[in-house]
């Protein structure tokens, strides 16, 4: 397992990964372009790039979708297929964008994984959540062309490559199904899996 690098180092490391990326600057550029007030693009479209980058991958890892984070609880019913589909007709046509209001989760959550949460208060705290503490990750680009990061969790798990379950709303049934479905160690062999 990697030596535990300084958080500050992790940081940088991944504003650099982030600011190559040829498909990762312009998704962001695009998701900035809704003019939304909190959001991110996270989870796997993070770990992938961090992940492919390690491994020294020449070619992007598939994305069954990247994820782009928001929180409004103000926001009218169906405006994340109303934002998806501006994303995927006008801003960015071609990636596979899925789009979801955090703010909204706790209202369908059960019905999709089986146990109720309570209701989110902010983006972080909906980042803090996510399945792994790998892809607890989100950046955003703000107006002046500044990659923002959000890890309410740390890094470490990123840049380890290490799976762990995030049991904040987690089942080990989920997790384990999870990382047979997302196929870790076949992808990136270097990738530590935890507690199955």
């Amino acid at each position: 397992m990697p030596a535990t690098t300084p958080p500050s180092q992790h940081h940088q490391t991944l504003l650099r990964i982030v600011a190559q990326s040829n498909w990762l600057m312009p998704a962001l550029m695009a998701a900035r372009g809704l003019g939304l007030e909190s959001w991110c693009i996270g989870a796997g479209a993070i770990r992938n790039l961090v992940w492919d980058d390690l491994h020294g991958y020449q070619n992007p890892s598939a994305l069954a979708d990247i994820d782009l984070a928001f929180f409004d609880p103000e926001a009218a019913p169906g405006l994340d297929q109303e934002l998806q589909g501006q994303l995927q007709l006008e801003l960015a046509p071609g990636l596979p964008w899925e789009v979801t209001n955090q703010a909204f989760v706790h209202t369908w959550f059960e019905a999709y994984f089986g146990h109720a949460v309570e209701p989110l208060n902010s983006l972080e705290d909906a980042i803090a959540t996510w399945p792994e503490f790998a892809t607890s990750v989100g950046v955003s680009l703000d107006a002046d062309d500044q990659i923002q990061i959000i890890a309410p969790h740390g890094l470490d798990d990123l840049f380890a490559m290490r799976v762990q379950r995030n049991p904040r709303r987690v089942s080990l049934e989920t997790y384990r199904a999870r990382v047979q479905e997302k196929r870790y160690k076949e992808r990136w062999p270097r990738v530590t899996v935890l507690a199955l």
